[in-house]
């Protein structure tokens, strides 16, 4: 399909970007545009400007800031899967983007533009919420720092303002004792999640100290696994594991499509997370 009619504009700085944001309330940011153009092209989005941010350099790169990895929104997936910093800071982050799509889509996408898109069934959003990421908005009015918990209201929506742009995210690092795991279940390569898990967990003379767990695609939002995360305090890998991974679909609506009906996604949860916490653990 063509896509409805739009004015384009671009921008030569983060402030001109904003303020033609602000200026228009159907206007949208185009920055990688691999989840844009599609709904463009499907007429389920209809904006009537394209704010193009893709020369911005104040939107890009990553940056390593002692205690913690800025990842700037225009930073592309494969820039982030290759950057040293990401690596060594936050590796789970690093897992789960090799799993965004193909290489194709890794060199045009953009971690910002996964994040701010806000789709549920994106390998990315539950990452940053696991790790207690922090968003970074602009707009004309300076700058505003949002959790990544309250960043995700529902589907397709974030809590980005009018007017405010995804500028980057700030990733704590977990320091020493964290092993990390990302888990997705899915039909083909390229295929968004069926059900995916992220998993951080430290361990301490032999039990497990404190876990985080970011579901994908178990609800409108990416979610906390809370009731396992509160179930593995404390304990050693064994069966206990397991009976607390059991927990992890707790508290969920998961979504019923072609690909999937909500048990059968509840299922998922439960099995990918015993995987995703066993192997961050690291237990064979």
């Amino acid at each position: 399909m063509i896509p409805a009619q739009f004015d384009y504009e671009r921008p030569a700085s983060l402030a001109e970007a904003c303020q033609a944001l602000a200026e228009d309330d159907e206007a949208k940011v185009l920055a990688g545009g691999q989840s844009l153009l599609p709904l463009l092209r499907l007429r389920l989005a209809y904006p009537t400007k394209l704010v193009d941010v893709g020369r911005l350099d104040e939107l890009k790169g990553v940056h390593d800031r002692g205690d913690h990895v800025f990842i700037g929104a225009m930073a592309t997936h494969d820039e982030v899967l290759r950057s040293p910093a990401v690596a060594s800071g936050c590796p789970l982050v690093a897992m789960a983007t090799a799993h965004v799509a193909d290489p194709a889509i890794r060199h045009r996408g953009t971690f910002g533009g996964s994040l701010a898109h806000a789709d549920p069934a994106g390998d990315l959003p539950a990452v940053v919420l696991a790790l207690d990421g922090v968003l970074v908005a602009r707009s004309a009015q300076g700058e505003r720092e949002i959790p990544a918990a309250d960043f995700f209201v529902d589907y397709l929506e974030s809590s980005l303002a009018q007017g405010e742009i995804l500028a980057g995210v700030r990733i704590p690092k977990p320091g020493e004792g964290w092993g990390f795991h990302y888990e997705k279940f899915h039909r083909t390569a390229q295929a968004w999640a069926i059900v995916g898990v992220a998993a951080a967990v430290r361990r301490s003379n032999g039990a497990i100290t404190e876990a985080r767990i970011g579901l994908t695609n178990m609800g409108a939002t990416p979610l906390r696994a809370h009731a396992t995360e509160a179930a593995l305090r404390g304990v050693e890998l064994g069966d206990a594991v397991r009976q607390a991974c059991e927990q992890a679909a707790d508290g969920t609506s998961p979504p019923s499509d072609l690909h999937a009906q909500p048990d059968y996604r509840r299922h998922l949860a439960r099995v990918l997370t015993h995987r995703a916490v066993r192997t961050a653990a690291g237990s064979p």
